[in-house]
C-alpha cells in the first residue's frame, strides 16, 4: 500500500492548527462584567462539547499522518475511512451545539423567557464566533477527507457481478461481449 497521497496529507496538515486554533480561541474564552459576573466556555455545554471534539479531531489527525507509512494490515484504508466519518460527525454535532449556543447568546428566546447576552459579553460572543468559524473549516476538511479515504476505498472494489444458476459462474458483462464482435 502506498504513502497517503499530497491532497490528503495537506487536508489532515491543515485540519490540526484550524482544531488546535479553534480549541485555544475557546478554551481561553472568558469575560468578566461587573454588573453579570463572569461567563466562561466552561459554562456552558455546547462550548465545552467543541473543546473536547476538537482536541479529539485534531489528536486524530496527527496520528494518522504519522501513522501513514505503516500501512501494515489490510484494513487500513477502511479504518481510516471510518474514522474520517466519526470525525466529520462529531465535528457537525459539536458545531451545531455551539452555535445553538451562540445563537440563543445573540438572540436570546422570548418563548422562554430567555434574554440575549451578548450586549453584555460582547468580546465573549465575537471570541465564540471566531472559534466556530475555525471549527467550521475543519469540519470542511473532514468531509473532503471523507470523500478522499471512500475513493480510496470503493475504488478498489468490483461492481457485483450476476451469478448465473446453470454452473456458478459469472457471465461476461454487455460491454464485454459487445467488444469481442
Amino acid at each position: 500500500m502506498a504513502a497517503m497521497g499530497l491532497p490528503e496529507l495537506a487536508l489532515r496538515l491543515c485540519v490540526v492548527p484550524l482544531a488546535v486554533a479553534s480549541l485555544w480561541e475557546m478554551a481561553t474564552n472568558r469575560q468578566a462584567d461587573d454588573t453579570y459576573g463572569e461567563v466562561r466556555f466552561s459554562d456552558l455545554s455546547g462550548f465545552t462539547y467543541l473543546v473536547g471534539i476538537n482536541a479529539v479531531t485534531a489528536a486524530y489527525a496527527v496520528a494518522s499522518i504519522l501513522l501513514s507509512p505503516f500501512k501494515s494490515f489490510t484494513q487500513y484504508d477502511w479504518l481510516v475511512l471510518v474514522l474520517d466519518q466519526a470525525s466529520a460527525y462529531l465535528l457537525m454535532t459539536s458545531a451545531s451545539a455551539a452555535a445553538e449556543v451562540l445563537q440563543l447568546a445573540r438572540h436570546g428566546d422570548r418563548d422562554v423567557s430567555w434574554g440575549e447576552v451578548c450586549s453584555y459579553f460582547g468580546r465573549f460572543c465575537g471570541r465564540a464566533t471566531v472559534s466556530l468559524a475555525l471549527h467550521a473549516a475543519a469540519l470542511a476538511c473532514f468531509v473532503a477527507l471523507s470523500l478522499v479515504s471512500a475513493y480510496r476505498v470503493f475504488s478498489r472494489c468490483h461492481p457485483p457481478g450476476v451469478v448465473s444458476a446453470a454452473d456458478g459462474s459469472e457471465p461476461e458483462p454487455k460491454h464485454a461481449q459487445e467488444q469481442g464482435k
